[in-house]
């Protein structure tokens, strides 16, 4: 008898349609397999057990099982506020904070009809590309729990990868969907700035910053995201006069049907390969030329391309980050202390910045996001790899230095923090198992508002390669 984890996203909304079972029977499913998988796998924070099951009853009770995600269970990642829930932000400095109201993506959630199960693992207030934070135990890939899971979205990546959550949500500020996911064998989709009205970006620094899913299927990451995008369906409420172009909602549709043929490049350049050395293991490459095979073979036109060198986007990006970093609510020097040191470091070099340097780095950004969608405008969507190395083991990241951990950080992940400054989606796709058993995927970079293409494409290559249907090892 197949089991209820066992189903797709989309396979369970359609069986708590049909009353197979029923929003509590499958809250207690989920909860088990947490209670059991996560003291090994570190993907939750705090479990929400008796809140979970209260919400569950009461969809039963009072919510039209219409609502875009009736029943589905999600967990919040521990950068959202939820009202009454600790928001730690994966950092001592925050371990007694517990906000009275909720961030607007958690309420559309819960608008949407799921039912949050609890937080998910994050590093320290999402800074760095990997989840192994001093505040909680290390997020852990259930491929090899000696390796990491990426980050910032490490612990949904985990919790989703190991059918603790049939999806999760992410949130995507120079990688942090699509980084996790590819190390944990996902899909990962960062929408366009302006498309989730909950998670814009428009309203961060740089716009950088948007939420998104993190899902088994194609088809799971679109229903994901509409719910995201219109929580109560009809149309989105947008807070902001900018939005991204394009279709806004349903895009379950596109990932379902995965029709078209599209013209594709192929590029292995990024933005900071004037600044560091960027190396791509065999298996990175393996992955790419896999994912080219099979479009060619579908017909997808493809032509190879590579990105102008820019001298201004590595300092400018630089600043961004570290920018971000000063308003971290530690004035003291005794807050200060309870930061890890790369978060110190960052806190630091981020409040010594004038606002002449700030300036200045936003105006690079800013120039570099016209000049990378023209050189991209050409293609319908654009092919990279998703990582440049396999998933990194734990305590692999330089704790002290910055400068080095930086430098690690580009060097894993060279090819996702472009299309956040770009503003532009894109679809992380697994598509490859190495011999050592580990994931490797191939990024999707759309055009201005174009999700449904890319989910398009994702469900054409879903198709071919059935990695859907992989399950990492039980340990």
């Amino acid at each position: 008898m197949t089991e209820p984890h066992e189903l797709t996203a989309l396979e369970q909304w359609q069986a708590l349609q049909r009353g197979e079972f029923s929003p509590s029977e499958l809250t207690r499913h989920f909860l088990a397999r947490i209670k059991a998988a996560n003291p090994a796998l570190g993907a939750f924070v705090t479990v929400t057990a008796e809140a979970a099951q209260a919400r569950a009853r009461h969809l039963e009770e009072h919510v039209p099982q219409t609502a875009p995600l009736w029943g589905l269970p999600f967990a919040d990642k521990d950068l959202q506020l939820r009202a009454g829930v600790p928001a730690r932000f994966g950092s001592r400095l925050m371990r007694d904070f517990v906000p009275a109201e909720s961030d607007d993506l958690v309420a559309a959630l819960d608008a949407a009809g799921g039912v949050s199960l609890g937080k998910t693992s994050t590093p320290e207030f999402g800074l760095p590309a990997y989840t192994e934070s001093l505040a909680a135990a290390p997020a852990r890939n259930p491929w090899n729990p000696d390796l990491g899971a990426g980050g910032s979205s490490g612990g949904a990546a985990v919790a989703v990868a190991a059918r603790l959550l049939p999806f999760a949500p992410g949130s995507d500020g120079g990688g942090s969907i699509r980084i996790p996911a590819a190390a944990c064998g996902l899909v990962g989709l960062k929408p366009s700035r302006g498309r989730v009205p909950a998670a814009s970006g428009i309203d961060t620094l740089g716009g950088l910053s948007v939420g998104g899913p993190l899902a088994r299927t194609v088809a799971d990451a679109a229903l994901l995201l509409d719910a995201m995008i219109t929580p109560r369906g009809g149309h989105p409420s947008h807070p902001f006069a900018l939005r991204a172009p394009g279709e806004e909602a349903p895009l379950l549709a596109a990932a379902v049907r995965g029709d078209g043929r599209f013209q594709l490049g192929v590029m292995t350049t990024s933005a900071w390969d004037g600044d560091y050395p960027i190396d791509l293991a065999p298996e990175a490459m393996a992955a790419l030329d896999l994912a080219v095979a099979e479009f060619a073979a579908i017909g997808h036109g493809l032509e190879e391309t590579a990105l102008t060198p820019d001298e201004s986007y590595a300092p400018a990006f630089r600043t961004i980050w570290q920018a971000g970093a000063a308003s971290i609510p530690a004035e003291t020097e005794e807050e200060l202390l309870l930061l890890e040191p790369l978060t110190r470091w960052l806190v630091g070099r981020g409040r010594a910045l004038s606002a002449r340097t700030l300036a200045e780095a936003l105006a690079a950004l800013a120039a570099y996001e016209r000049s990378f969608i023209g050189q991209l405008s050409r293609f319908d969507a654009v092919l990279t790899p998703a990582l440049a190395m396999t998933p990194r083991p734990v305590g692999w990241y330089d704790r002290e230095d910055g400068e080095a951990n930086f430098a690690q950080q580009v060097r894993y992940t060279p090819f996702t923090s472009m299309v956040n400054v770009a503003g532009l989606p894109a679809i992380v796709l697994p598509v490859l198992q190495t011999e050592g058993g580990l994931p490797m995927g191939v990024q999707l970079i759309g055009r201005p508002g174009g999700e449904a293409t890319l989910l398009a494409l994702g469900a054409q290559l879903e198709r071919r390669l059935r990695w859907q249907h992989r399950v990492p090892p039980e340990r």
